[in-house]
């Protein structure tokens, strides 16, 4: 007779993972009362393009790989049994379609490797641009450039973001508040690591003057995930509710937009890779951040519904973003991103 599995309880980072994606499931609850800014800018439409929709070439290369579309499947969860089926469920469809992806923080699989498999996407996914994770503050918790080698090595990464995270640590009842000489630490990893590093905050967004100094450091590319998308200061508020305490809203309307982060970012690191996030929707959205300096657009929340369900929806969702991205550059009359680059935007000023 086979012996049953006893399902081991969660651990408080599992168990803090699990609650982060429940509460991302429903948008209304997590997400800033402000967009992204991209709303106060329309392209000049162009009733004369000269362009086949079918041969507008999206296609773009980032850290070095060819991508099919200059899109990146966002961070999101990883650690437990239902984590496993989303990342796997976006895995193939970032397989399918040619995509880029980063996995959810993989300081739970460090700290438990035995659920390490929640992150491992390779076999589904062996031929995408794939990065690793980690919460840059661990730098200051004891982590090492060896956990960094530890969290591309878990899932055959070609790159690591570290996540900037400052204001949902210090609202996290677990937080880690300790963000003293970080820079110099993410630039021993830069100098260390032998696959480039990629920074991004998780939607406060990235100043100019920060992202001179992650350059500065070595990072290869910043995503500025400005204010406009998921607010993880809103998770923790939420998770706190759930707890009984206090609900508070003093910093509902922190951060930067991601519009100002993405404008400001390039004018100050014009020859860093970048890329757009917090409160990207639409490929209308990604196609605006490309012609304000962007060279990829990223998005997690909106695919976390079809996650769950199968790689089938999820290449469906994605494939209308990517469609919406060829129907403004046909609009336009841009045939390649470098083309639409150079789009000029129109400002409103209200």
């Amino acid at each position: 007779m086979p012996r049953r599995r006893v399902k081991k309880a969660l651990t408080k980072t599992q168990q803090r993972k699990k609650e982060h994606l429940e509460l991302c499931l429903d948008a209304t609850s997590v997400t800033g009362r402000f967009g992204t800014g991209l709303d106060r800018y329309s392209f000049v439409h162009n009733a004369l393009p000269e362009l086949d929709i079918d041969e507008i070439d999206v296609s773009t290369n980032f850290l070095g790989k060819q991508l099919q579309a200059p899109i990146l499947i966002s961070s999101m969860t990883g650690g437990f049994d239902l984590a496993r089926r989303v990342n796997r469920n976006l895995a193939v469809a970032a397989q399918r379609l040619g995509l880029a992806m980063g996995v959810g923080s993989q300081r739970v699989a460090i700290e438990e490797p035995s659920v390490a498999d929640s992150f491992e996407v390779r076999d589904v996914a062996p031929d995408i641009l794939l990065l690793s994770n980690l919460g840059a503050v661990q730098l200051n918790y004891g982590y090492t450039v060896d956990h960094c080698r530890r969290a591309v090595g878990m899932i055959g990464a070609d790159g690591l973001i570290l996540h900037l995270n400052v204001l949902q640590e210090a609202v996290q009842p677990e937080g880690n508040r300790n963000f003293k000489s970080l820079a110099e630490k993410i630039a021993a990893v830069c100098r260390q690591l032998e696959v480039p590093v990629v920074v991004k905050e998780v939607g406060s967004g990235i100043s100019a003057e920060v992202a001179v100094r992650l350059k500065e450091a070595g990072v290869k590319a910043i995503d500025v995930a400005g204010r406009g998308g998921t607010s993880w200061y809103a998770v923790e508020v939420q998770r706190a509710a759930k707890q009984g305490k206090p609900a508070e809203t003093t910093f509902a309307d922190w951060g930067i937009p991601t519009e100002e982060a993405l404008i400001a970012v390039r004018q100050a690191v014009p020859d860093l890779q970048i890329i757009a996030s917090g409160g990207i929707r639409t490929g209308l959205d990604i196609a605006k951040s490309i012609a304000l300096g962007a060279d990829m657009g990223a998005f997690g929340q909106p695919l976390l519904a079809a996650a769950l369900e199968s790689p089938e929806k999820v290449v469906e969702f994605i494939a209308g973003i990517i469609h919406e991205i060829k129907i403004t550059m046909l609009c336009v009359g841009a045939k390649n991103l470098d083309a639409l680059k150079k789009i000029p935007l129109v400002r409103r000023s209200t």
